[in-house]
């Protein structure tokens, strides 16, 4: 399973990065009915912090990001979906048995291990820009001046030629 198609499924909702269960029964080759009937049935292994309801705002504006659905069948959900949280992800492959189901879940939590290593670099490079900032006393408008100057090497300026002083011998 490519990361890449994983990670363009992870949206951030209330301040969580979540799947919803309709891309995550599509990933475990499942119908969206039978992963809710599931979760339903184990709601006790799913608390708020591993899973919520999506409001009717929040849906609404996850369909206008993720594009709009054809004309006729599935138009409108009858029901809104779950958003499952890195947790409640783990905990769906104590629900879903299947191969298929570890298989992705093992895929799943090393999309969100990226998503935070990936994180912690930004803030660790915005950490140094900020530094560099400082310590030239202007903003950096661009990440490639940066680069450039990193990766510039160092001008080594000879010395000019000077009047020598002093005594000279042969009146020059």
């Amino acid at each position: 399973m490519e990361l890449v198609i994983i990670q363009k499924k992870i949206f951030i909702i209330r301040g969580q990065r979540v799947m919803l269960d309709m891309h995550l029964a599509e990933l475990y080759g499942v119908e969206t009915k039978q992963l809710k009937r599931q979760v339903k049935r184990n709601l006790e292994r799913f608390p708020k912090d591993f899973m919520f309801d999506l409001t009717l705002a929040e849906y609404n504006f996850l369909r206008s990001q993720i594009g709009t659905l054809e004309k006729g069948k599935g138009q409108h959900a009858k029901y809104l979906p779950y958003a499952f949280t890195e947790h409640g992800i783990t905990m769906l492959s104590s629900v879903l048995r299947s191969k298929t189901a570890i298989d992705v879940n093992i895929a799943i939590v090393r999309a969100f291990i990226f998503l935070k290593q990936y994180n912690n670099d930004f803030r660790l490079l915005q950490k140094q820009m900020n530094e560099m900032e400082a310590r030239f006393n202007r903003k950096i408008e661009n990440i490639n001046e940066i680069i450039e100057y990193l990766t510039a090497k160092p001008k080594i300026e000879k010395p000019k030629k000077r009047k020598q002083i002093g005594f000279k011998i042969g009146g020059k």
